[in-house]
């Protein structure tokens, strides 16, 4: 009897010291995604945090399959010492380290030309997207039409994510969606601490449903008729997804692109706690694994002689369709534009037959460039992105001015 008494007290205490510290490791996790996201466009070094997202948030994997793709190395080029932005000529050194550059790639003619990396990052060091995830977003919404588990980007949001029944996304296609052009009422400015990004990162932080967030927007526009920049957009684009083709965003990513593009390394998928992607900025892969999602764009969707994206569909994404939609300023798009264009989950930073990028906080760029036969990729973690709501505090518009001159440099190479 003693025996029994002493092993039931030994397991009991056992339970007790897993179960504290199961709580404790909880609690942990909670407190840093607190601290975490109240760091946030404060100025603060985000270095540590984008490189390992996956020790403060849930996360699913993003598999890749067989043997890694290496891009080919070309000629090393330098980058342009100097680029010209506003009517100034301004040191590309300075920029680099002033917007705190984690790693830059360029690829000209499917060739790594430059590849360089900073702050402890390295071609394995995994990343966070933020919102150059949206674009991958727009791919796999690409490939469900093709695939047939969506009938058409003019069906309703609501007849493949049936949640959103009676709000704001009641109504919404699946375009309006693709070109943030939802009507449904949002504020994006990092800065404000009360504005609805901030909310929908506190959510994320403590637990919360991002579902559940989605349901508490309201109307404020006409679907298709205004442009605003709503992460929420690209947010139920991905509960879409995830209903019509009864796999995660995740999942679905490995099957059709990551496990057939060589990924050198798996990547992974911010979640919330319920198990759903950050569908508006949440992927984590490395600065080369981004460059060969550019090369596909590139090419059409066409991967060596393989389409993973339908090629129509990687042309309408890059291809502003309406007046709201076109580079420049206008009465139908909001001040978060920048006067840049917009198609499927892409911008359009110039004329509608040049250069597009996918673009995300702090300066994540996937730049793809097919007059120039080229794609440029940079990290980053940008200290004074969000400090401001203009141009000199986000640097995007700057950065593109850097882009042209590389790829300015590069025409006039030997």
């Amino acid at each position: 009897m003693r025996l029994s008494f002493k092993r039931i007290a030994l397991g009991t205490i056992a339970v007790l010291v897993v179960g504290t510290a199961v709580v404790g490791i909880a609690k942990w996790r909670e407190l840093k995604r607190a601290q975490f996201v109240a760091s946030m466009f404060s100025g603060a070094d985000e270095i540590d945090n984008f490189r390992h997202m996956n020790a403060i948030f849930p996360t699913r994997t993003i598999a890749k399959a067989g043997t890694p793709y290496l891009i080919p190395a070309g000629k090393s080029e330098p980058l342009p010492e100097t680029y010209v932005y506003e009517g100034k000529t301004l040191d590309t050194a300075k920029f680099l380290a002033d917007t705190d550059t984690t790693g830059l790639i360029v690829i000209h003619h499917d060739k790594i030309v430059h590849e360089q990396y900073w702050h402890g990052n390295d071609k394995d060091t995994r990343w966070i997207s933020w919102s150059v995830g949206k674009s991958f977003i727009s791919a796999l919404v690409g490939i469900a039409i093709h695939d047939g588990k969506i009938a058409s980007i003019d069906d309703q949001i609501v007849k493949y994510a049936p949640e959103l029944k009676g709000t704001g996304y009641d109504g919404v296609t699946i375009k309006n969606a693709l070109q943030m052009s939802s009507g449904v009422g949002w504020n994006e400015d990092y800065s404000d601490q009360n504005s609805d990004i901030a909310r929908f990162g506190r959510t994320l932080a403590f637990g919360g449903s991002m579902v559940e967030f989605a349901k508490t927007l309201k109307r404020a526009h006409e679907p298709g008729t205004y442009n605003l920049y709503n992460s929420m957009d690209a947010q139920v684009l991905g509960l879409v997804l995830k209903n019509a083709t009864g796999e995660t965003p995740s999942d679905y990513l490995s099957q059709k692109i990551w496990s057939k593009i060589g990924a050198e390394r798996d990547g992974y998928w911010v979640l919330d706690d319920y198990g759903n992607e950050l569908a508006a900025g949440g992927v984590n892969v490395t600065a080369r694994d981004y460059a060969k999602f550019g090369l596909l764009y590139l090419h059409d969707g066409n991967w060596h002689g393989e389409q993973l994206v339908p090629a129509a569909w990687v042309k309408a994404s890059h291809t502003p369709d309406a007046p709201y939609m076109m580079p420049g300023e206008n009465d139908h798009k909001s001040e978060t534009s920048a006067g840049m264009g917009y198609g499927y989950l892409w911008w359009v930073p110039g004329s509608v037959d040049g250069p597009y990028s996918a673009i995300g906080i702090y300066n994540q760029f996937v730049y793809v460039d097919p007059a120039h036969d080229l794609v440029i990729v940079k990290t980053s973690a940008n200290h004074t992105y969000g400090s401001g709501t203009t141009e000199a505090s986000y640097r995007e518009l700057e950065t593109f001015a850097l882009f042209r001159a590389i790829a300015d440099k590069l025409d006039a190479a030997p």
